[in-house]
């Protein structure tokens, strides 16, 4: 988004939220919208645990980003061991530092 307009078209069945916290965005969007599929960038507090932990227990599928370069480092952050122990991901992926899209790992929970 660039001064709230949307910079990449993304189709007609995308709705894309500005100026609005993730957590707040991600319930809305699940009482509002019955979305099939959510994607966030860079969760991160308790509120988006809640808030993805919602959309999961809704049945809405999601893609979140988050940084870390191993399982055992997103272990060591409070907020991201909480969503692992929720089981709130089917996978998470690790994205090569070096190579742009490259999947260096691929994490089962």
């Amino acid at each position: 988004m660039h001064r709230g307009i949307p910079q990449n078209n993304l189709g007609i069945r995308t709705d894309i939220l500005n100026n609005i916290k993730k957590s707040i965005g991600i319930e809305m969007l699940v009482r509002s919208m019955s979305p099939k599929v959510i994607i966030a960038d860079e969760i991160g507090n308790e509120d988006d645990v809640y808030a993805v932990r919602y959309g999961v227990c809704s049945g809405v599928k999601g893609i979140y980003t988050a940084h870390g370069e191993s399982i055992e480092n997103l272990l060591e952050n409070p907020i991201y061991k909480k969503m692992i122990d929720f089981k709130l991901f089917q996978r998470i992926i690790f994205l090569s530092n070096n190579e742009k899209g490259k999947i260096q790992n691929i994490y089962n929970p």
